[in-house]
């Protein structure tokens, strides 16, 4: 005789079990099963590998608490004798106010352990010393506001753009080629190298990039670069660009703002001293360091220069994207 269950009666969201657990959800299905089949409940034991206590607990919750019973449950204790009073939370956290001091100065004044003291601050989400100003208290530093990531829903509603700094590879190449030991031609005022500005620009949505290696990012090198950006995107897909987000430089304010204009783009600024707004241009600036600049010793920066647009053709029609769920930028786009 079965129980009159499946694996369908336990949700997916619930099978999720804990290291050092010798059964799941669907394992303790199946010791009640077997129990409900009339197996002894040590042959269920040796057969699942746990103990007979085990068996007769999860078939005895299975008897009073139905599919319910086979659920983790929580191990938090029902009663916390020893748990912060509301009384202590309170003067810590008055205490951070009036004092604005670190947790050593606030277990003085309240007599509240100083571990305690940091845990209570930070389950009752208060801001850090290092963003306050010390006199009146307030937040006057940004903090990170843009933690869930988020992204556009169609190509071309927003796209990031930012430009990355490279020093530029001496003939024969630098230290990556010879070894650390010849030095670094950064620190030989004889030799002037210079760097490369690389600007790129992301759609925000499909992450197509498109980066070229130019020589400064004055405003008239900036805007050129995005007139051919946009032209770019334009024969991959994204025929229109809505909205462009940059930093606040001055390239970007004043040179961009007739391009746009001429476009039909909306330009938008991140804050202040809050680079994480434009993170998907930043992140892509990460990865061209990592796997395409320094990814191998170059002997030359024109043969790094080069290696740029195969590099991108790459990375938009075959690179594994984590956020687009494993599959390129351009598996979001219609194609051309």
């Amino acid at each position: 005789m079965g129980c009159g269950l499946s694996k369908a009666h336990i949700r997916p969201e619930v099978l999720v079990s804990h290291a050092n657990a010798r059964t799941t959800p669907l394992g303790r299905l199946l010791i009640v099963e077997r129990a409900a089949a009339g197996w002894p409940l040590a042959h269920i034991a040796a057969a699942m590998g746990i103990s007979r206590k085990c068996v007769r607990t999860w078939v005895a919750r299975f008897q009073s608490e139905g599919v319910a019973g086979l659920v983790d449950r929580s191990s938090r204790p029902h009663v916390s004798p020893t748990r912060t009073s509301a009384e202590a939370v309170a003067d810590v956290v008055a205490a951070r106010r009036r004092l604005r001091c670190g947790p050593d100065g606030i277990a003085s004044a309240t007599g509240v352990p100083a571990r305690t003291v940091s845990r209570v601050l930070a389950r009752e989400g208060m801001p850090r010393l290092a963003l306050l100003d010390r006199i009146s208290g307030e937040v006057i530093r940004s903090s990170k506001q843009t933690a869930v990531r988020y992204g556009r829903d169609r190509p071309g509603e927003l796209v990031h753009m930012d430009v990355k700094k490279l020093g530029r590879i001496p003939a024969g190449g630098g230290w990556r080629v010879h070894g650390r030991a010849a030095g670094s031609t950064s620190r030989d005022r004889a030799t002037k190298v210079g760097f490369d500005y690389v600007h790129s620009l992301v759609d925000d949505h499909s992450r197509l990039a498109y980066s070229e290696v130019l020589d400064d990012e004055r405003g008239t090198t900036c805007a050129g670069f995005f007139i051919r950006a946009a032209a770019y995107f334009a024969d991959h897909g994204i025929p229109t660009i809505e909205r462009l987000m940059t930093d606040n430089a001055w390239a970007y304010k004043q040179s961009l703002k007739g391009v746009c204009a001429q476009l039909g783009i909306r330009q938008k600024f991140i804050r202040p001293h809050c680079p994480w707004q434009n993170g998907k241009v930043e992140r892509l600036n990460r990865t061209l360091a990592t796997e395409w600049a320094y990814r191998q010793p170059w002997t030359d920066n024109d043969q790094r220069t080069a290696a740029l647009a195969g590099w991108l053709e790459h990375y938009n029609t075959q690179r594994r994207h984590s956020a687009l769920g494993g599959r390129p930028p351009t598996s979001r786009l219609t194609p051309t």
